[in-house]
């Protein structure tokens, strides 16, 4: 309990801190013409683009769908996460999956598996920076925002307050459609990419077929119980994160994500 206690904990100063920051540093009235929010640091530099509704700026022009408005030159500072955020949403979504799910294995390892700091096994480490990395930041970025603002209309369906949004049958049906695209790919395409990543850092092996074979034979032995796992974790978790507005869901996906790779560590990340 005291473990499950401290993960809980973990994960709710991330919540916290990503709940501090879109308070700080975004205004969600404004949505770009490619559903990403507008910052208040980049509302400063740069003109406002503004696709849904009406949005009064601050100099009390209005503006309807599409259009520009120009708001005040603020003064040029350095560094800016925000602007960096928004600006290279790709490279940020790479950076915090890395991050998270090496932290997420660190967790693992030292706090629910006891292994004293000394002993951390670094190849386990890099295996879950590399996964993070390539699929967690790079595959599922592209297929959760790209591909599924290509497929469903998912603006229009996220941007409703809760009480509409049960009442959207259209947008019930895209929520339900998403989910279960997201529980396919988790199932045939995460759950062996992680084992076979699992084999090409853990068997000696320079042999890419080597890593394959022996990750899809393990993907087979332990397919039962994973699946059982990711259904109850992912079915919930994605209605969650497919019905909050675009600019949310990664970030709760991360938290999720969070949790569900400290398992994955605690139970299939080691030798």
């Amino acid at each position: 309990m005291n473990r499950f206690a401290s993960i809980v904990f973990i994960v709710s100063l991330f919540m916290s801190s990503v709940e501090s920051f879109a308070a700080r540093n975004y205004d969600w009235r404004a949505i770009g013409t490619k559903g990403t929010a507008i910052s208040r640091i980049q509302a400063k530099k740069y003109p406002v683009v503004v696709s849904r509704g009406k949005f009064q700026s601050r100099l009390g022009q209005s503006a309807s769908d599409d259009t520009v408005v120009d708001v005040e030159e603020g003064e040029k500072g350095g560094f800016s996460y925000g602007d960096f955020a928004m600006e290279y949403p790709f490279a940020n979504n790479i950076a915090i999956a890395t991050t998270k799910t090496a932290l997420a294995d660190l967790i693992a390892q030292v706090l629910i598996g006891h292994t004293p700091i000394a002993e951390i096994d670094y190849e386990r480490s890099l295996l879950f920076c590399g996964f993070g990395a390539i699929y967690l930041g790079g595959f599922q970025y592209l297929y959760q925002v790209n591909i599924f603002k290509k497929l469903f209309d998912v603006d229009a369906f996220t941007s409703q307050p809760w009480k509409d949004k049960f009442k959207d049958k259209d947008g019930l049906k895209a929520l339900a459609a998403q989910t279960a695209v997201d529980l396919t790919v988790l199932t045939l395409i995460y759950l062996p990419t992680f084992y076979i990543f699992k084999a090409g850092v853990f068997s000696g092996s320079l042999d890419p077929s080597v890593w394959t074979s022996s990750g899809i034979e393990t993907y087979q032995q332990n397919f039962a119980k994973d699946e059982f796992d990711l259904i109850r974790v992912w079915l919930p978790a994605d209605l969650v994160c497919f019905s909050v507005p675009l600019y949310l869901r990664l970030p709760v996906r991360h938290i999720v994500s969070f949790v569900w790779t400290a398992y994955l560590s605690f139970a299939r990340g080691g030798h």
